[in-house]
């Protein structure tokens, strides 16, 4: 899992430097967009120590960090991507306005997991929990087969399970979901 973290850290830190120099230009809404999704990355990457075991878990901090990615999802990120406004300097992909359903979707679900990871900030990482995993194989939240992150949105935790889920999984699953979003729906 640490694998997954140092990488999720460097791809985030690397598309902070790309953002802020992206930036030059860019104006009204666009420019809104990318200060949001700059403040994103930046929340996600300030968690990047705390999920990889090197630096004390921070419930603040966390809470903090999730309460700056729930700002910048769902609705509000949603609102941010009008029809008409993926000229340059944007990195949004025609995909948004193609298939909107699948980015709002997107949207909603980190905005979710933002509020997942509030609740579980106080949570021990994965290998610190006791009890029975919620990682593991199967249809479960992060299995291969169904569940959330088997690519259907029918699989969603609701927030209680998240609550309970250790605090890096949680993480693990924005993380996820960012990519997935990046990967789709912005241009590199």
């Amino acid at each position: 899992m640490n694998i997954n973290i140092t990488v999720t850290g460097a791809i985030f830190a690397s598309g902070i430097a790309v953002s802020a120099w992206a930036h030059g230009g860019a104006t009204g809404i666009v420019k809104e967009r990318m200060d949001g999704m700059s403040t994103m990355g930046k929340a996600v990457k300030s968690l990047v120590p705390m999920m990889q075991g090197k630096i004390p878990l921070d419930s603040a901090q966390i809470r903090a960090a999730a309460q700056a990615i729930g700002q910048h999802s769902g609705d509000t990120l949603i609102k941010l991507f009008p029809k008409g406004s993926g000229d340059h300097p944007s990195k949004a992909k025609p995909a948004i306005w193609q298939d909107p359903r699948d980015f709002n979707a997107l949207a909603e679900q980190l905005q979710t997991l933002a509020k997942g990871l509030e609740q579980a900030a106080g949570n021990p990482l994965m290998g610190q929990s006791s009890g029975g995993s919620m990682m593991g194989g199967g249809s479960n939240m992060m299995g291969s087969g169904t569940g959330m992150m088997g690519g259907s949105s029918a699989g969603m935790a609701d927030l209680e399970q998240l609550a309970q889920m250790p605090v890096d999984g949680v993480y693990n699953m924005i993380a996820k979901t960012c990519s997935a979003c990046h990967s789709r729906f912005r241009a590199e």
